[in-house]
C-alpha cells in the first residue's frame, strides 16, 4: 500500500471514529455548579420556531421605519442560551401534549394520550414539580387553558388518559401544590355530573378558590390558592388574549401574583403554560396565535425581571412542547414577500367570531350580503367591485394611503368564492356538514366561515399552514440564569427534565 493510500485509509478511520464518538456521546444533564433556588419553566404549547418568528416579524412590520427588514426580538428569544429539542412520543413521531409535557416534567417518554405514566399505564412517574415540593420548595402551576388539561396535568397527575379530567382534577387537589392559576377545572363534576364539584372538594381540603380579579390580586397566600380567570371559554380555558376584557387577568398578571405568593426562603418552582398558542394554531388563526405568543412573552418578562433581582439563584427555561399547524412564514401567493402588518386588521379570534356567527344565524336576514359587513369589521376583508377597484387603484397610485389599505384587503374573485362556499357550509349547521376528507382538509372540523377567513387573511400576509394538528419538527428552547449553559445544544425533550432537576438540586 503506498503512502497516499495509507493516508486515505487513515483519514477514513478518523472520520469513522469521529462519527462513532458523536453517535455514542450522551447529552450532558448533570450540573455541578451552584443550585438554583428559584426555577421558572415556561412552556409555549404548540410554539415552534415559526410561531416565535411570526410574532417577531409581526412586531417588526408594525414598527418598521424603513423598507429594510429589521427583526424585533421577543424577551424569550433574546436570552443568551438557545437550544433545540426533539418532541416525539414513545409511539409516534408526532406527539400530543400529554407525552410531550410528561417528558418535560419527568424525563420519561410515554404514549400519546397518557399523563405521567409509562406506555403500559402501570408505572407512575415522579415530576420535577413533585420533587420540588418534597424538597420544601413552593410550587405553582399556571396555564391559559384548563388547569386539568394535558400540559399542566403532567406536572402533578398520573392517568392512563388525558381525557380523565375529573380524576386529574382530584390529583390536582391532592398534590398539595401552593398555587394554581389561569383557566378553570374542566368537567368539574365529571362526565356524568353526579360527583362532588371539584371546586367544592378543593375548598374542603383547604384551597382558597377565587374567581374575580380584585380578590385574586388581593390574595395573601395564607392558604393554597386556585385562582380562576373571571371569564372562561367552553373548555374552561382563558379567552384568547386579543379577546381579553378589562376585568380579566393576563397570564403575566397571574405570573406576577405567583411570584408574590411563592417567594420564600426555600425557593419555588413555577410552570407557566401559554396553552392557547396551540389552540389558535390548530384553527390556523395566526392573529390569535401571535397575540397569545406576546401574552406568553410578557409572562416570561415577569420571570426575567425576578431573575434580574436574584441573578445567582434563578433559572429561567422557555420551551415549546411541539409545533402546531405546520405554520410557514411564506405563502405561494405572496412568493418572496410578506405583509404581516395585514394581520393587525383582525380584531378578534376565530373563537369570538364563532359567537357572532351563532347570533347571525338566529337573525332574520341570513344572506351572504348581510354577513359581509361583519367580516369586514372583524377581519378587514372586503368585497370590491370592478369600478370601485379601479377608483381605489387610481387613488393609491396618487398617494392616497387609505385607498392603498383598502386595496390591500380587497378580496379577489377566487377568495370571495371560497368565502361564499364556506358561508354556505356554515349555514348548514354541524349535523348537515359533510364529514368527507375533502371537507376536513378545507376546514379541519372548525366553523367553516371562521377558519376560511383566518386562512385567507393569513395568506394575504404571507403565512401558510399545512395541518390542523401537531407536527413532528424539533422546537426551540431558551434559557438564562443559574446552570443555563447546560441547556445549549440539540437533544431530546426528556433531557429538559433531567437538566432542570439537576440545576435545582433535585436529583440524587
Amino acid at each position: 500500500m503506498n503512502r497516499f493510500a495509507m493516508k486515505k485509509v487513515g483519514l477514513a478511520l478518523l472520520v469513522l471514529l469521529l462519527f462513532a464518538t458523536l453517535a455514542t456521546a450522551e447529552t450532558k444533564n448533570d450540573w455541578s455548579g451552584p443550585k438554583a433556588k428559584y426555577v421558572f419553566l415556561f412552556i409555549g404549547d404548540g410554539m415552534g420556531l415559526q410561531q416565535v418568528n411570526a410574532a417577531e416579524i409581526y412586531k417588526s412590520s408594525l414598527e418598521a421605519s424603513g423598507k429594510e427588514p429589521s427583526l424585533k426580538r421577543l424577551n424569550l428569544s433574546s436570552l443568551p442560551v438557545q437550544g433545540m429539542i426533539t418532541t416525539y412520543s414513545s409511539n409516534s413521531f408526532i406527539t400530543d401534549s400529554a407525552p410531550a409535557a410528561t417528558s418535560l416534567a419527568s424525563g420519561y417518554k410515554t404514549d400519546n394520550g397518557v399523563i405521567g405514566m409509562d406506555p403500559t399505564k402501570t408505572k407512575k412517574f415522579t415530576t420535577v414539580a413533585q420533587m420540588a415540593k418534597a424538597a420544601g420548595m413552593k410550587v405553582g402551576i399556571l396555564s391559559t387553558v384548563s388547569l386539568n388539561h394535558a400540559t399542566p396535568a403532567s406536572f402533578y397527575a398520573s392517568q392512563p388518559s388525558r381525557n380523565d379530567y375529573y380524576e386529574i382534577g382530584q390529583q390536582l387537589i391532592d398534590s398539595g401544590f401552593d398555587y394554581f392559576a389561569g383557566g378553570g377545572l374542566h368537567q368539574s363534576r365529571g362526565k356524568q355530573k353526579d360527583r362532588p364539584d371539584l371546586y367544592d372538594v378543593a375548598a374542603e381540603k383547604g384551597y382558597a378558590v377565587l374567581r374575580d380579579r380584585s380578590s385574586i390580586l388581593a390574595a395573601t397566600g395564607d392558604r393554597p390558592l386556585i385562582a380562576v380567570n373571571p371569564v372562561l371559554d367552553g373548555s374552561n380555558a382563558m379567552p384568547y388574549d386579543m379577546d381579553r376584557g378589562e376585568n380579566e387577568l393576563s397570564l403575566a398578571e397571574f405570573t406576577a401574583k405567583g411570584v408574590e405568593l411563592l417567594d420564600n426562603p426555600k425557593g419555588f418552582f413555577m410552570m407557566v403554560e401559554g396553552g392557547k398558542i396551540d389552540w389558535a394554531c390548530h384553527a390556523n388563526d395566526a392573529a390569535a396565535a401571535i397575540g397569545d405568543t406576546f401574552a406568553f412573552d410578557e409572562a416570561v418578562k415577569v420571570g426575567l425581571d425576578f431573575a434580574a433581582k436574584h441573578p445567582d439563584e434563578t433559572l429561567v427555561v422557555i420551551v415549546g412542547d411541539h409545533e402546531t399547524g405546520g405554520m410557514s412564514l411564506g405563502f405561494a401567493g405572496t412568493q418572496y414577500e410578506t405583509f404581516f402588518e395585514k394581520v393587525a386588521f383582525q380584531k378578534e379570534s376565530y373563537e369570538s367570531f364563532d359567537k357572532k356567527i351563532a347570533a347571525f344565524k338566529e337573525g332574520s336576514d341570513r344572506s351572504f350580503e348581510a354577513m359581509m359587513p361583519l367580516v369586514t369589521r372583524s377581519f378587514g376583508l372586503r368585497a370590491v367591485g370592478a369600478d370601485e377597484r379601479k377608483s381605489l387603484e387610481e387613488k393609491a397610485a396618487a398617494g392616497d394611503d387609505e385607498a392603498r389599505k383598502v386595496l390591500a384587503m380587497a378580496l379577489s374573485d377566487r377568495e370571495l368564492e371560497e368565502i361564499r362556499r364556506a358561508f354556505e357550509r356554515t349555514l348548514q349547521g354541524e349535523q348537515e356538514r359533510a364529514k368527507d376528507e375533502a371537507t376536513f382538509l378545507l376546514y379541519g372540523g372548525y366553523e367553516p366561515l371562521s377558519v376560511k377567513l383566518t386562512q385567507i387573511l393569513n395568506q394575504k400576509a404571507g403565512i401558510g399552514w399545512t395541518s390542523y394538528a401537531h407536527t413532528g419538527i424539533p422546537v426551540t428552547l431558551f434559557a438564562s440564569g443559574v446552570g443555563a449553559e447546560l441547556f445549549n445544544g440539540y437533544y431530546d425533550n426528556t433531557d429538559v427534565a433531567w437538566k432542570t432537576m439537576s440545576v435545582a438540586g433535585l436529583r440524587n
